[in-house]
């Protein structure tokens, strides 16, 4: 039967035991890098499916707000006449189609990004990139109140094309109207 130890040795021991405790752990972590690393080869092309499955999902919320925020605050309201000069409201609805053309580019641009991970879609929606990134300053001119009639055919014409780039590739997008405090954000 083994002997207690004093009091007195117990700091010493307990030290020692750490240690040993801390070698044979940092001694065996090599193993589990080992293991980690020819795990991440088998996680690896999984991740890439997922993120390929996703993509069309990912593609279809960012089109479809895009869509509903350019439909809801921009063209309903311009076709309403709400940003002719003395229009009542006009002053807060132009502010909203401001925010609502930097949103709907945003989104766009987020949807073109998740498009890249599935061939089809990436094929479908290439054609639109020019289109998409030609709405930078739409944002900038419904701030001024200086958009136009041409302006709007732009922006439904891209709307469309992107929808109908969906459509084609097995992704439906539904317009899906944010709320104003998430064109803000």
């Amino acid at each position: 039967m083994p002997r207690p130890v004093p009091p007195r040795r117990l700091p010493a021991v307990l030290l020692l035991v750490c240690a040993l405790l801390v070698g044979a752990t940092a001694c065996d972590s090599g193993s589990d890098k080992q293991m980690v690393s020819s795990d991440a080869s088998i996680v690896a092309p999984t991740a890439t499916a997922e993120k390929q499955r996703l993509a069309k999902t990912r593609f279809v919320a960012n089109a479809g707000l895009a869509a509903g925020a350019a439909y809801q605050w921009i063209v309903k309201p311009y076709r309403a006449g709400k940003f002719k000069k003395g229009a009542d409201g006009r002053t807060f609805a132009v502010t909203k189609a401001g925010l609502a053309g930097g949103f709907a580019y945003n989104r766009l641009k987020a949807a073109a990004n998740n498009a890249k991970a599935d061939p089809l879609l990436s094929q479908a929606v290439a054609p639109l990139a020019a289109g998409i990134e030609s709405l930078k300053e739409l944002a900038t001119k419904f701030r001024k109140g200086e958009a136009g009639d041409s302006d709007i055919g732009t922006l439904e014409g891209i709307i469309d094309g992107v929808k109908d780039a969906g459509k084609s590739a097995g992704a439906q997008v539904t317009n899906q109207v944010p709320s104003v405090s998430q064109l803000a954000g």
